[in-house]
């Protein structure tokens, strides 16, 4: 944890203040801190860089730019205590987070744009991860028939499968058009057991403890917070569901966030092990279980968990 004095020196202009009650609350860049605050690029970038030398922020590449975000625990009570009585004080802080919270949309809006623009022919064109291989050994890990929900479910390509043992799948995507081929696709195929629903990820549009198993098939990556999705799948499935998670294990082809919208660049047995932990679950089971033959040679992670059936205290 950073020196008393270090917090002090660092949080002792109100500028950076905001800067750290906008980064607690949300990852945001240069650019986006640069639209909220109404300041100069150097101006938030020397703020930042004061910042991350007391040890108060950290930030992740993503793409051409840097996300910064609050360093977790850091501070402790002195921070928490100053950030408290900075929130008071602070006329601008109301509509600094109303801001953040339409620049963060704005971010969102970018990448529902990109979905829209593949609607209809996402199946056909290629998708990182998306090999008959892996969904044959998610298909293992199904149970008897039972309701299902598809987070992420895109085009419904992947819950029409579903479909097919499932007493009743709920398909749940972001992208209007992208449902919409779903249906289509449905009534061509005469299922009628599958109900779209436009909605995120990470406040899904289902009553709680109604669902019998949760699939993340190559969509946990596109989410902003994926410990939030994973929660959210936590709060809809009844005591002793399963979820499953299919997704990209972490690589380097940084090119994935201009081609196909990625927030992340995939994620370790670890990091997905330990969200599913955190949200309650037991039983995990994660592991690699496709590679792709051609460069970048995307990898295939399958992660498998359990509901508690008593819940923890």
């Amino acid at each position: 944890m950073p020196s008393i004095v270090k917090i002090l020196r660092a949080a002792a202009d109100p500028n950076r203040l905001r800067i750290l009650l906008l980064l607690k609350e949300e990852e945001l860049s240069v650019a986006e801190l640069q639209e909220i605050l109404v300041m100069g690029q150097s101006t938030i970038s020397t703020h930042l860089s004061q910042l991350k030398r007391a040890g108060l922020v950290e930030d992740r590449r993503t793409g051409k730019s840097s996300l910064y975000k609050l360093v977790s625990a850091s501070g402790g009570e002195v921070l928490d205590k100053l950030l408290a009585e900075a929130e008071r004080e602070i006329a601008a802080t109301a509509e600094d987070r109303a801001t953040a919270r339409r620049v963060v949309k704005k971010r969102q809006d970018r990448m529902r744009a990109f979905f829209d623009s593949v609607a209809g022919r996402m199946g056909r064109d290629y998708v990182p991860g998306k090999s008959w291989k892996s969904l044959a050994d998610a298909f293992l890990s199904l149970l008897p028939p039972m309701v299902i929900a598809d987070l992420g479910a895109g085009d419904g390509t992947f819950s029409l499968l579903l479909a097919q043992r499932a007493t009743r799948v709920i398909a749940v995507d972001a992208s209007e058009k992208m449902l919409e081929v779903g249906r289509q696709q449905a009534l061509r195929s005469g299922v009628k057991n599958i109900e779209f629903r436009l909605g995120d990820m990470e406040e899904v549009p289902i009553d709680d403890a109604t669902v019998d198993l949760v699939f993340f098939s190559q969509s946990l990556h596109h989410a902003a917070h994926p410990e939030r999705a994973v929660r959210e799948a936590g709060r809809i499935l009844r005591p002793g569901g399963r979820i499953v998670i299919l997704d990209l294990a972490k690589h380097r082809f940084e090119e994935a966030r201009e081609m196909y919208a990625d927030e992340w660049l995939g994620f370790t047995e670890t990091e997905v092990e330990s969200m599913l932990k955190q949200a309650g679950f037991a039983v995990v089971q994660a592991s690699v279980v496709d590679k792709e033959a051609e460069a970048p040679q995307f990898q295939t992670l399958l992660a498998v968990a359990t509901k508690s059936v008593t819940p923890e205290r």
